[in-house]
């Protein structure tokens, strides 16, 4: 999580940043002074959902086809994210757990959890 912070700030952002398990459990949490308190649940959610999929959020615009039922229902899910900032925690090939950010735009969410990625990678 320091190395998604130290990236917030080099972005000139405040974020709210969460790790969890292989089970969606929060391991760690960090709120930045100044983030958005709305993006609490959301970085969590974001971590939750990279998991449970295996994937990072930010590629369900490409799976969901626009406009479909599927694309409308899966929205309404509980703690389902469908835009970046999660993204799991892959080690020797299985899911261990996810890192969601919340708090910049879409795109400098997904730069600051791949950042915390990286550093553990």
């Amino acid at each position: 999580m320091e190395a998604a912070t130290e990236k917030s700030d080099k972005l000139g952002i405040k974020i709210n940043a969460a790790v969890t398990d292989n089970g969606g459990h929060l391991l760690a949490f960090l709120r930045m002074p100044g983030a958005f308190l709305h993006s609490v649940d959301i970085a969590i959610d974001k971590a939750y959902t990279a998991i449970s999929f295996g994937f990072p959020t930010s590629e369900w615009d490409g799976i969901l086809p626009p406009g479909s039922t599927l694309q409308e229902g899966i929205q309404t899910r509980d703690r389902l994210v469908s835009f970046g900032g999660g993204i799991p925690i892959i080690v020797d090939g299985q899911c261990i757990g996810g890192i969601g950010v919340s708090g910049g735009s879409e795109e400098e969410d997904a730069i600051c959890a791949q950042a915390g990625i990286d550093a553990i990678s």
